[in-house]
């Protein structure tokens, strides 16, 4: 009975999992709402004619991943462009981008004016995603298709064409996920210019490179491919430049050049570090030279990147709007960059582009606070404690203050500096008001998940009941772990706690082993010494977290210095590999033929990588590697990799099917250490060719854990510490910029969503899905011994470890829910816990893991 009610438990607490999940989701991460149809201008009394635009088209470059230091800064490649804002020609601003700094939200903030829904992170990387377009949403794009004076072009990021369908039209997308592509992708867009340059038919060309970017990821910020790519984007300024100034069609033509978002020290983004937030935008007009002087270019060095003058990214759309003449869109929370106000010489013109701006806010600003009073003082507006309040009184001012022609726009530059300084805490207001969190469902979703922890506990009592000592680890590590959720740091740096956890049960470990007495001490203290030094390599082999990214480690600074050294680790974790499957992968065929397939398999697989590296990495090349690379011409990277994954496939057929049949030798069935094998290989060819050596030193782990004589309770502790140490010792963290899209489309020749994401998790989770199988192992070796249900109790305490950890960041999400940090830290950490709840743990831990212990027990 009392084991029906621990399976009941832990199945039950499982199928909680996903329901609390998706409950909590839904409340924590709604779509916000916002005002359908496009804005009109609105008639306002005493302002008769509209502010002429000084512009009529508009080209907007934006060059993927441009941070500030990239443009403005004394080591950069845009020569021509810092000489434009010597000259004047060009005005310099840093666009501040707030979290998440990807794509796809950030396109949303600079064309809507408005802050995007933080889900917009999973959609970004949801590339058939159609739910978050833009086609309903007023946007600066939508205003110029409505005004019909020109046709809409679009070459580059397809994002814009699945933000915008059916809205250009001329336009050629290109993936921005093949992040390998440091030319092409770019190319593919520049050959498009000339001809557009030389159309007059449209007056929107948005132009989306992303080469920059692709360097950034990998090789970083200060790459060698760094600066030719920046001196090939100056070289389209140049070219758009001198068109503008050339040809009369163009004339009033207004150049932006900007980015998205910026990058941080290890070329990454996603996050909120200052290189992340701070890309540049630079207006560019031979018109600007009238409207200000020329500024110091290049700029002193700035820590922060922050050049010039900083504004916000939806400051750009109602700044396009008067430059261009169409209304500010109506979900609009940037406000209007004063530094072109000086186009306007007519007061009148002045008053009303700010007046229009304030007007569009207010109705945004009314529409989220009912308590927003109309009526009411209008003076000494600071002893409101209420902001809301104060914004109001505030309002009221400005109202009373109206320059117009009853008296001759007295006081109009006071009243403008006025408006622009209730403009900026309107923005700010808006920007830092919670989110329209749902809290019955973030109630509902953390009761959930509160049953599937005592459910899982239940699970688990026999076994604490009988082993409390022995458990007391694993449940202080949850507790432990789960009290760090309220803290941003150490979700920032949360590898440190695997990191020193790891070591110390290791020791524990040692020790417990010692005192048990059934190995001997000799080769007890050179395995414990042995599995320690690996975990030490592995802690060093690639700096992760916050703090510590860009700095010195392992696979990004040692290897590239040290490339035969790299070439050697590889080929070594190859041969490994190919000497396990040779000795026991192929039983029923003769020595030399199991080798002839063990190498064919190993060739596939290095071919593939050495090819897949020397157009990925191009500068980790050398030697014997770069030779044998550059002889395997012919074949695409596409169909290398499906060869190799079939060749995987097909022997691990094999494997199932003669592990079933009568064994023509007899001697011990060694079919699950040999899918183990295959899956190693596979993750291999899923894993960054400086991250491969990783998985020998876990197989050397695994070997001298084997041999340690482990019960039940130390294995599923070990597996638990080791799973999460090679999730962080491979590169992962707790921000979107660690996100690894490299191997995302081994093999695959298009975006196939469900392709896509199983290859995006197995390259992002190698470690710890190599763990789940080693795990495995050890288990079947334990069941040998006649121990019975080591699958049920080893679940169900690592299910009583995921629903707490759950738990506390669903809780710490909900208390923290107006921290400063939300959207930054605990925001990514709960997207984090979806993919280690749902991916490693029921795909991984409870499906895959579950499976393989069942055909273990059918050939042990």
């Amino acid at each position: 009975m009392s084991n029906r009610v621990s399976t009941f438990g832990l199945l039950a607490a499982n199928v909680l999992i996903p329901v609390a999940i998706l409950i909590f989701a839904s409340g924590f991460f709604p779509y916000k709402p916002f005002l359908s149809g496009l804005a009109q201008y609105e008639a306002l009394e005493g302002y008769e004619a509209l502010p002429e635009a000084p512009f009529d088209k508009v080209i907007f470059m934006v060059v993927d991943a441009l941070r500030s230091d990239f443009v403005y800064g004394n080591v950069s490649g845009f020569g021509f462009t810092q000489s434009l804002i010597s000259n004047g020609a060009a005005l310099p601003f840093t666009a501040h981008a707030t979290s998440p700094t990807i794509t796809m939200p950030r396109i949303k903030a600079i064309t809507t004016g408005s802050i995007p829904s933080f889900l917009d992170v999973i959609l970004n990387f949801a590339e058939s995603d159609t739910s978050s377009t833009l086609s309903t949403q007023d946007t600066w794009i939508a205003q110029m298709k409505a005004k019909e004076t020109g046709k809409l072009v679009m070459y580059g990021d397809d994002t814009w064409l699945k933000l915008f369908p059916d809205t250009f039209d001329r336009a050629d997308g290109t993936s921005s996920f093949f992040v390998s592509d440091f030319t092409e992708v770019d190319n593919n867009v520049t050959r498009h210019v000339p001809e557009e340059l030389r159309n007059d038919d449209w007056n929107t060309m948005v132009l989306h490179y992303l080469g920059l970017d692709h360097i950034g990821h990998k090789t970083g910020p200060r790459g060698p491919n760094m600066i030719p790519k920046q001196h090939e984007m100056d070289g389209i300024v140049s070219q758009i430049y001198e068109a503008i100034t050339s040809q009369d069609h163009l004339e009033s033509t207004l150049l932006v050049l900007l980015g998205d978002h910026g990058m941080n020290d290890a070329g990454n983004h996603g996050g909120s570090a200052p290189g992340e937030t701070s890309p540049a935008l630079v207006f560019i007009s031979p018109k600007l030279k009238t409207v200000g002087k020329g500024v110091q270019s290049p700029s002193p060095y700035k820590e922060d990147f922050q050049y010039y003058f900083t504004i916000e990214q939806s400051d750009i759309a109602p700044t396009l709007g008067s430059l261009l003449g169409f209304p500010v869109p109506r979900n609009n929370l940037g406000t209007f960059i004063p530094h072109f106000l000086p186009f306007w010489s007519n007061k009148s013109d002045k008053v009303q582009i700010m007046f229009r701006n304030a007007r569009q806010i207010l109705n945004v600003v009314t529409a989220t606070f009912l308590s927003f009073g109309i009526a009411g003082p209008s003076s000494d507006c600071e002893r409101f404690p209420d902001d809301v309040d104060e914004l109001s009184c505030r309002w009221r001012g400005i109202l009373q203050t109206l320059p117009g022609p009853e008296n001759d726009y007295e006081n109009t530059e006071d009243w403008l500096y006025s408006v622009a300084k209730w403009l900026k805490q309107a923005q700010e207001l808006m920007s830092s008001t919670a989110s329209n969190y749902d809290m019955p469902k973030l109630v509902t979703g953390q009761s959930v998940a509160t049953a599937a922890l005592s459910l899982a506990a239940i699970a688990a009592g026999p076994t604490v009941a009988s082993a409390v000592g022995e458990t007391s680890p694993i449940i202080g590590i949850s507790l432990v772990y789960g009290i760090m959720m309220f803290a941003s740091s150490y979700v920032e740096e949360e590898h440190h706690f695997w990191y020193w956890a790891t070591t110390a049960w290791l020791i524990l470990l040692w020790l417990k082993c010692y005192r048990k007495g059934t190995i001997n001490p000799r080769l007890l203290a050179g395995s414990s010494i042995a599995i320690l030094v690996v975990t030490r390599v592995a802690r060093r082999w690639n700096q992760t977290g916050q703090k510590f990214a860009g700095e010195p480690d392992i696979a990004r600074t040692f290897f590239s210095e040290h490339r035969y050294v790299l070439w050697s680790l590889v080929g070594l974790s190859y041969l490994w590999n190919l000497q396990c499957l040779a000795a026991r992968a192929f039983p029923r065929f003769p020595q030399i033929a199991a080798g002839a397939i063990a190498t064919t398999l190993a060739t596939a697989g290095l071919t593939f990588k050495l090819a897949f590296t020397h157009e990925d990495s191009p500068e980790l090349m050398v030697g014997i590697a770069k030779s044998m690379a550059d002889s395997e011409v012919g074949v695409s990277l596409v169909a290398r990799a499906r060869i190799a994954f079939i060749a995987i496939a097909l022997a691990l057929v094999y494997t199932l099917i003669s592990g079933f049949s009568p064994r023509k030798n007899p001697g011990p069935n060694n079919t699950m250490r040999t899918i183990h094998d295959l899956l190693t290989l596979f993750l291999i060819t899923q894993s960054r060719a400086t991250n491969i050596p990783l998985l020998l030193l876990f197989e050397i782990q695994y070997y001298l854990l084997n041999s340690m004589d482990l019960n039940l309770i130390e294995i599923t502790t070990t597996s638990l510490l080791l799973q999460h140490l090679s999730f962080f010792s491979f590169g992962g963290s707790n921000a979107i910029s660690s996100v690894d899209l490299s191997s995302a489309y081994n093999g695959v020749s298009g975006y196939n969503v469900i392709a896509v994401g199983i290859l995006t998790f197995v390259s992002n989770w190698s470690g710890p899905i190599f763990w789940t199988s080693a795990t495995n192992l050890l288990l079947l070796n334990l069941s040998k011994t006649g121990k019975e249900d080591l699958l049920r109790q080893y679940l169900s305490l690592l299910t009583v470890f995921v629903t707490s950890s759950l738990v506390f960041v669903m809780a710490a999400c909900t208390l923290l829910r107006t921290h400063l940090f939300i959207w930054t830290v605990f925001s990514p950490k709960y997207l984090y816990s979806m993919a280690w709840c749902l991916g490693q743990h029921l795909v991984i831990n409870m499906g895959f893991g579950s499976a393989l212990y069942w055909l273990g027990k059918q050939y042990v």
